[in-house]
Parts: structure tokens; C-alpha cells; sequence
């Protein structure tokens, strides 16, 4: 949104605000003008509809500087809230150690707010064996216990049996 601001305001009468926000009232146009450059300020219309136009005396450049850097802090903290799904992945015959490694990763990263899907992958003769993979994904819950909670038990879906785990608030 763009301001006008000294010369390029029109109207010949302005409702005056001062730069320590006392509202002078209205008056005329280069009157505002003059009273500005006595403070070193600049006059700026903040409201061109309203009759007649409102403007304020103030430091336009650094007010501009304030508002892109208030966006800037606005969008970093928008990024710091982002849940991010890390995936890991495990077969049926994942080793006991392994699988601790894994779950260790995961806490890992459950404890910096991101989201948590285990994937399992059925190969083969794997198949006949699907049974293994509820009882994995509960070990692995209870491990988690402590830092997320099953947002959606391993369900099957082709060959692959997911859980989803987030974190606790």
C-alpha cells in the first residue's frame, strides 16, 4: 500500500495528527506541510478517504523500514510452526538394533516438532508374513511413548503398512 506523501498530497484541507499522535485538527494543506519540515518529519495522508484526508506527521522512511521488517518476522516465525513428515522406512526383518536406531532418529526428530511416518516395505515371499508389521509399529508406539502419540495406526495399502506419530504438545 503506497502513501502520498509531502507534495503529493492534493487536498486543500488535511486533518492533522502530530508526531507525538495529538490530533491538531484540521487544517490547511501547506500549513501541514510547513509544520512538518519544522520537525524534520514528513506529512503523510494515512487515510484519503475519510473528508477531509487524515494525515500524520512522522518518519516516513523509517516507518516503511519498520513495516517490511515486521513481514519479514511475521513469515519467519509462519516457517518455525511448519510441521515437516520425516519419513523412515523398515522391512519386516529390520534388526532389534537397528530398529532402535531408527526409533532414536525418530525421537530425534519428534522432539524438533516434526511429524514422524514409519513405512514398511513387503517384498516377495514378505507377503506371508504381514502379521509382523502391527507388532513391530506397537513396539515402536510404546518406545515413542514418551514424546508423540499415533496419529494413524499401521494400516496396509498395497505393499506398505504405514504409522504416522506427531508430536505431544
Amino acid at each position: 500500500m503506497s502513501f502520498k506523501i509531502n507534495g503529493g498530497i492534493r487536498a486543500q484541507n488535511v486533518r492533522l495528527i502530530d508526531e507525538e499522535n495529538n490530533q491538531v485538527g484540521v487544517v490547511d494543506r501547506f500549513f501541514a506541510i510547513d509544520k512538518a519540515r519544522e520537525a524534520g518529519l514528513d506529512l503523510v495522508e494515512v487515510a484519503p478517504n475519510s473528508d477531509p484526508p487524515v494525515c500524520r506527521i512522522m518518519d516516513y522512511g523509517k516507518w516503511i523500514y519498520e513495516q517490511k521488517r515486521k513481514d519479514r518476522e511475521g513469515k519467519k516465525k509462519s516457517h518455525q510452526h511448519a510441521q515437516v513428515l520425516k519419513e523412515i522406512r523398515l522391512k519386516p526383518e529390520t534388526d532389534k538394533h537397528d530398529l532402535d536406531i531408527k526409533v532414536m532418529h525418530a525421537r530425534e526428530f519428534l522432539e524438533k516438532g516434526h511429524r514422524v511416518q514409519f513405512t514398511m516395505l513387503f517384498r516377495g515371499r514378505q507377503m506371508l508374513h504381514q502379521e509382523k508389521g502391527p507388532a513391530i509399529f506397537e513396539g515402536i508406539a510404546e518406545s515413542l511413548e514418551s514424546v508423540a502419540k499415533v496419529e494413524q495406526r499401521g494400516r496396509m495399502t498395497n505393499r506398505r503398512m504405514t504409522l504416522v506419530v506427531v508430536p505431544n504438545k
